[in-house]
């Protein structure tokens, strides 16, 4: 059964759907933020509608919003909520873009909510309880031979310049082959056990949060680059079924 949070974090995400349909193609005005990122009225329009939600069913609770800033995140319990996560692909009509919502429990991610309204995908967990999307229960692949593998990546610029690119090349030359979906698009896949391995170099723990707990549920492992849990300073992921992690992680960081 459905806890209240969670509960609340789907509305919250149906809610936010609602006003990104209404802004998506429509050639919404762009602006850039002081980290050159761009953000759009939907974007900051549907998490306001996100943040009213929780907020009025969880007063007690934190609120850490990638577009209106942080609130009480000193709290034992905060929501971290990206409205679109792929502001870029939204703005170009490229429907590869999210609504991400999670919550944090004494330093735990434990609620995660992915929603794709243009996709037509939710996928959402609770610790303990499983992951789903659309009804649907989740399980990661049983692969586990990087020979056998399909790996996937994005935001992988940070890690073009850096020593382990040369690692990076030599491990997907190994497996059986590799995509790039990005966004919320290949850690939905990894949790259904349609691909591996997810490698994303250059990420805010807004845009993995929740996705970090739907993969966890399903059976997978989720860290950062480095094999670290995630926290609110993570810049990297590592998502696999679990069974590759191990040799996936000594490839990366021999």
């Amino acid at each position: 059964m459905a806890s209240e949070e969670l509960k609340a974090a789907l509305a919250a995400a149906r809610a936010a759907s609602e006003v990104i349909r209404d802004h998506y193609g429509k050639s919404p005005r762009v602006r850039l933020k002081s980290d050159a990122s761009p953000v759009t009225e939907a974007d900051v329009l549907s998490e306001e509608v996100i943040h009213a939600t929780l907020s009025e069913r969880f007063p007690g609770y934190g609120f850490h919003g990638e577009e209106t800033g942080q609130h009480a995140i000193s709290a034992e319990s905060v929501w971290l909520v990206d409205p679109i996560d792929g502001t870029k692909a939204f703005v170009r009509e490229i429907p590869f873009f999210s609504t991400q919502i999670a919550l944090m429990r004494a330093g735990r991610l434990v609620l995660g909510v992915s929603s794709a309204p243009a996709f037509g995908e939710v996928a959402w967990a609770e610790e303990g309880g499983g992951a789903f999307l659309n009804e649907r229960p989740l399980r990661v692949s049983a692969v586990a031979s990087i020979a056998d593998a399909a790996i996937s990546a994005g935001n992988l610029r940070s890690l073009a310049g850096s020593p382990r690119w040369q690692r990076y090349g030599e491990l997907i030359a190994g497996a059986a082959y590799t995509r790039g979906y990005g966004d919320f698009v290949h850690f939905h896949l990894l949790a259904r056990g349609a691909l591996d391995v997810v490698i994303e170099s250059d990420v805010n723990i807004l845009d993995v949060a929740a996705l970090a707990v739907i993969v966890r549920e399903a059976g997978g492992t989720f860290t950062d680059l480095e094999g670290r849990d995630l926290g609110l300073a993570t810049t990297s992921a590592l998502a696999t079924n679990g069974a590759l992690h191990p040799a996936v992680l000594a490839a990366l960081t021999r």
